[in-house]
């Protein structure tokens, strides 16, 4: 059998190259080709075939177009399905990354094995033998599960075993793992990810096959393998976790079946990976009395509503630097909001070492943790607690004012749901009556009413 030709191609200009070089010869980029597979010439006057479909492509009035309700297969467990927007959607193709050994081959492990009594499944690995899988489908207490298996890193012969047995979830642990033959790369390597990926794709659309992808990350927790794997898929998972914490957390950035930024929580366990279904309680210390530093806020992922306690350390510092150290919130935010803090509340914390932590390992990345870190941020400075029962959100601008956010109304009804008897938030996001339930809310619309409303 001869062997595909190919060639190489510029990732910066789209230059097409017959051999690898270290410097692209047209744009003068190093390190860009890479090698691809040719598309073949078609033949004069010929029509390019359709890849999916089975009617003719046609130019239609975007009126006339009648959307049509998208089945959704449920994976069995609700956090999953809420980041992946109700469930399954066939010919949906789901990218998961995550660090190594944070649960990604577990969780996909215990899906299978419950849709496997529903649907036909087929579960390939190229890090794993056979064996390894059972042994650890039996740590799971799956091991009884009518799961096809597969062990094959050659997506050729991987789509030429799996069109026959025609499951509706092919799940591939790793992208990274599978090569193609047409190319002569290592397998990992930016031209087989993406050759390889394409192949995958390409079935999965054609079949109606639900297909999820494990890809490995880099150092800096991307994805691993070239940019354009994460906008051939339609919906892309990261795995978050801290070294030390047993939760982990699944969040959607890229989802063009659901909301972007839905959060799904886990507790990993012996026995596998287990649902957290109220996963304010995993982010609250609750402290038998307040304590200064303390403040906890109602942050929103996609649709969820969800309390998390800001813990700040405000001390002295013999530094001619003092540090601004953030876990969980922006570092440069913070160093922003203590120059806001100084400006418009008076009080300077330049000289000031100034930690900031979500308890948890939670990742906040939305402006409305801005009023809970500064206040928190000031308990600790004046060693002054705000208050077991109080809850804090809000944005604050650089002219000291406090804007109001999104979904104002779902935070203090999960605030109040959670036994918080006190709010303080923008005066924008406070109802009417000024309460809802037990729940008293403080109305503020500049940062020194809020300083004055937590700290008397």
């Amino acid at each position: 059998m001869a062997k595909t030709k190919t060639v190489f191609v510029c990732d910066q200009c789209g230059s097409i190259q017959p051999k690898w070089s270290g410097q692209c010869p047209d744009c003068g980029a190093w390190n860009t080709l890479t090698e691809t597979v040719p598309a073949a010439p078609s033949k004069p006057g010929a029509v390019a075939p359709v890849s999916f479909g089975d009617t003719t492509p046609r130019v239609v009035k975007l009126n006339a177009v009648k959307p049509r309700e998208t089945p959704r297969t449920p994976t069995g467990l609700s956090e999953l399905d809420r980041v992946l927007g109700g469930g399954l959607v066939p010919g949906s193709v789901i990218l998961i990354g995550g660090d190594p050994g944070i649960g990604k081959s577990t969780l996909l492990l215990q899906v299978l094995a419950q849709l496997s009594a529903d649907i036909p499944a087929l579960y390939d690995t190229g890090e794993e033998s056979l064996e390894q899988v059972q042994l650890r489908a039996q740590r799971l207490g799956v091991a009884g599960a009518d799961l096809a298996v597969l062990a094959e890193t050659c997506v050729e012969r991987v789509l030429a075993l799996a069109k026959p047995a025609a499951p509706r979830l092919l799940v591939i642990d790793s992208i990274q793992t599978v090569f193609s033959q047409a190319l002569s790369s290592a397998p990992g390597s930016v031209s087989q990810v993406r050759e390889s990926a394409s192949m995958l794709v390409r079935f999965a659309k054609a079949t109606g096959t639900a297909l999820i992808l494990i890809g490995h990350v880099t150092k800096e927790g991307t994805i691993a393998g070239p940019r354009v794997l994460e906008h051939m898929v339609d919906t892309v998972l990261y795995f978050e976790a801290e070294a030390s914490s047993r939760f982990r957390v699944i969040r959607a950035v890229k989802n063009r079946f659901g909301a972007v930024n839905e959060l799904g929580v886990f507790a990993m366990s012996g026995s596998g990976l287990k649902q957290v279904t109220n996963p304010s309680a995993i982010f609250l210390s609750r402290h038998e009395t307040a304590v200064p530093g303390s403040a906890v806020m109602v942050t929103r992922e996609g649709s969820r509503p969800m309390l998390v306690e800001v813990q700040a350390l405000v001390d002295g510092s013999a530094l001619h630097n003092p540090r601004r150290v953030a876990l969980g919130p922006d570092s440069q935010r913070l160093a922003m909001l203590l120059a806001v803090l100084h400006r418009h509340g008076g009080i300077a914390l330049g000289d000031q070492d100034v930690f900031v932590n979500v308890v948890g390992g939670m990742r906040v990345s939305e402006t409305a943790a801005d009023l809970a870190v500064v206040l928190a941020a000031l308990s600790s400075f004046r060693d002054a607690p705000l208050g077991d029962k109080l809850i804090i959100f809000g944005e604050i601008g650089l002219a000291g004012e406090i804007r109001p956010v999104p979904g104002g109304e779902e935070r203090l009804a999960e605030a109040a749901k959670h036994g918080f008897t006190r709010a303080i938030a923008p005066k924008a996001n406070t109802p009417r009556s000024r309460r809802v339930g037990e729940l008293e809310v403080v109305p503020v619309s500049r940062l020194a009413e809020a300083i004055e409303a937590a700290i008397s």
